[in-house]
């Protein structure tokens, strides 16, 4: 349905509001001048503005962390380069900095008392004692983003000025109702349809290929047939043995010693909840002491005295930031109220509970603390092998003879590609892809440094030799090309046995005629909607929508999963009632959408060509580290 919808934006009501809409931008005083040239370090430039290389990179950085959110994992320069990354951001920033120097131009602009207010309402610029905006924060969380306040309020009229516009813009925008129903009679309208199936015995199977015709049929397919660079690979893991470290005993002395050492960080400290209400002076002070000690709510106290109350929910003494305040309060009884001098001011807090410390003995932290230390002694291994291994290679022994003398395995494995598949398609288990990562960067004969691998453990890989791209022999590919080959001269002889059906009925004869000539059985669906299709999971979605987008009485064929297909539809038909009524009424508001966006996508266009924004894809590039834009065939241009 949308498809047909957005058809609208093509037709004459739709051209009339863009129309109108342009209008609107015609009075600007655009200075035709102002797409003069631009500085060195500027990437674009859309009226007065102009976005330098510093900015570009931020915006850039910006997206790809939405980006890296959105997909759960992290991307690399090389994957954004090779998606165009660079080109989405300069685009999208161009564009939006054209549309908000179009709105500035044609008044839409918020007032300062707008931004301040709308500023004063961000959490993340609130004190976290008053509870209210500050200014010291303000600055101090823009400059942690790498902003100013400049260009953060610059940026916020942007989006309120694009906010404004768009609420306006829809507030007065609604389809006419000859859209909704439109919509509606492309939902509800039904149609019958006749098809019958052209099976793969419907046919003679194609004889078996000659070596010339296989071969043809290679040299058709090259790229697909292709192997990827595969290697021969030999492998040197030095993995720890916990298995061996726990039989050993554990040093009774080495024990003792890490328990003083982790004691503390080990006991649990005690904690307190605890009320604290800044008070202005000690007078306030004694009055907050009176009124809680009475036993009024500290948030009607607080209230009272126009601050807001803090509670330090179940806190250790470190966790509380006035460190006067927390050794006073820490020093004080459960129950008791009492004014403290911080580091900040005068305050009143009340202890309303208090959960006593505990310290962990000997005995409760021996099970972990031996583990830690087999996990160590286990390490030590490992290292003491790779010490042996670097050794014996520097003496002149083979990665092979290296690796035996010191202890560990050596694996040779391969040809294997660096997708970690084998020569016979099988995809390997167990092998890292830091391994196939390094690996695939050593030349024929290279061999890395010992490298770890996580999990105390390390390897180091040899590179025996390097198997090229390649098309495999006809011999070795011969029985899969065969299938496929005959699977082909099968499809076509399908399709030229359909074409000939299609034709009959072209000149006139019936579907159930020509079907009972070829000895095919029919299939008749009756009342078939857009909304009820999907209750027919015994006719194929491809004959699904075929049948859609046919005329009645027309002929066609469409591929389906066991064969194809040669259908008609007839008895194009609507039911008018109250669902459609309902429906065409709904509709309005999806149409009203669709018109919308279309409306702003035009405005956003017209604002950039009207601008003449210029941008520098070669300089965005060089900003984030990427290689040069392709120049293949193109003359370099003279400075």
């Amino acid at each position: 349905m949308l498809a047909a919808i957005r058809k609208f934006a093509q037709s004459w009501p739709a051209r009339i509001l863009m129309g109108l809409l342009a209008i609107s931008f015609v009075g600007w005083g655009v200075n035709q001048g102002a797409a003069t040239a631009m500085a060195p370090d500027q990437i674009i430039k859309a009226g007065s503005r102009t976005i330098g290389t510093l900015e570009f990179r931020r915006e850039y950085d910006n997206f790809r962390k939405r980006m890296e959110e959105q997909s759960g994992q992290p991307i690399t320069p090389e994957a954004a380069a090779a998606n165009g990354m660079d080109k989405t951001v300069l685009e999208g920033v161009a564009t939006r900095e054209a549309f908000a120097e179009m709105l500035s131009k044609v008044g839409i602009r918020p007032s300062d008392k707008q931004i301040l207010a709308q500023i004063e309402k961000i959490p993340a610029f609130f004190d976290q004692i008053s509870g209210r905006f500050d200014r010291k924060t303000f600055e101090q969380r823009l400059g942690e983003n790498g902003m100013t306040p400049e260009t953060f309020d610059a940026g916020l009229r942007d989006e309120m000025a694009g906010q404004h516009w768009s609420v306006g813009v829809q507030h007065g925008l609604s389809a006419p109702r000859s859209y909704g129903a439109l919509a509606s009679v492309f939902s509800l309208e039904s149609r019958d349809l006749t098809y019958f199936m052209l099976t793969p015995q419907s046919v003679p199977q194609p004889p078996t290929p000659t070596d010339a015709q296989l071969q043809a049929f290679m040299n058709e397919n090259a790229a697909q047939l292709t192997l990827p660079e595969s290697r021969v690979l030999t492998i040197v893991g030095f993995s720890p043995n916990p298995a061996a470290a726990m039989s050993g005993p554990v040093d009774p002395a080495e024990l003792k010693k890490r328990y003083d050492f982790r004691k503390d960080t080990l006991s649990k400290p005690e904690t307190r909840t605890i009320v604290q209400i800044p008070a202005k002076d000690t007078a306030t002070a004694q009055q907050i002491v009176a009124r809680l000690s009475a036993g009024e709510a500290p948030a009607a106290v607080a209230k009272a005295v126009g601050v807001d109350a803090i509670t330090h929910e179940q806190r250790p003494m470190t966790a509380i930031p006035d460190k006067k305040v927390a050794q006073a309060a820490f020093a004080l009884p459960e129950g008791k109220v009492a004014p403290v001098q911080g580091d900040l001011g005068v305050s009143v807090v009340k202890i309303i509970s208090v959960t006593t410390g505990r310290s962990i003995s000997m005995d409760e932290a021996r099970p972990m603390l031996e583990a830690e230390i087999r996990k160590d002694m286990v390490a030590e291994k490992v290292y003491a092998q790779t010490q042996a291994y670097e050794d014996a290679h520097q003496g002149g022994a083979t990665l092979a003879e290296a690796a035996q003398k010191a202890g560990a395995v050596s694996t040779t494995l391969g040809p294997i590609t660096a997708q970690g598949v084998d020569e016979k398609g099988r995809q390997l288990q167990g092998l890292p892809p830091k391994i196939l990562e390094l690996a695939f960067t050593l030349p024929a004969g290279g061999e890395s440094d010992i490298t770890e691998l996580g999990d105390g453990s390390y390897f180091a890989v040899r590179v025996e030799k390097i198997v090229a791209p390649h098309v495999p022999p006809l011999a070795e590919l011969r029985p899969m090309l065969t299938g496929a080959w005959m699977q082909r001269e099968l499809v076509k002889q399908l399709e030229a046995r359909a074409e000939g059906f299609v034709a009959r009925l072209k000149k006139g004869e019936a579907l159930a005629a020509v079907a009972a000539s070829g000895g095919h059985t029919i299939v008749q669906v009756s009342g078939l909607s857009r909304q009820t299709a999907g209750a027919r999971p015994d006719v194929p979605n491809e004959v699904l929508g075929r049948a859609f987008a046919a005329k009645p009485g027309e002929a066609w064929t469409a591929r389906a999963p066991n064969g194809i297909v040669v259908g008609q539809v007839s008895n194009l038909r609507m039911e008018p009632g109250p669902t459609a009524a309902r429906l065409a009424e709904a509709n309005r508001t999806e149409l009203a959408g669709i018109l919308f966006r279309e409306m702003a996508q035009s405005a956003q266009t017209y604002a950039r060509a009207k601008l003449k924004v210029k941008t520098k894809p070669e300089l965005a590039r060089a900003a984030l580290g990427f290689e040069p834009l392709e120049t293949k065939g193109k003359p370099e241009k003279k400075k």
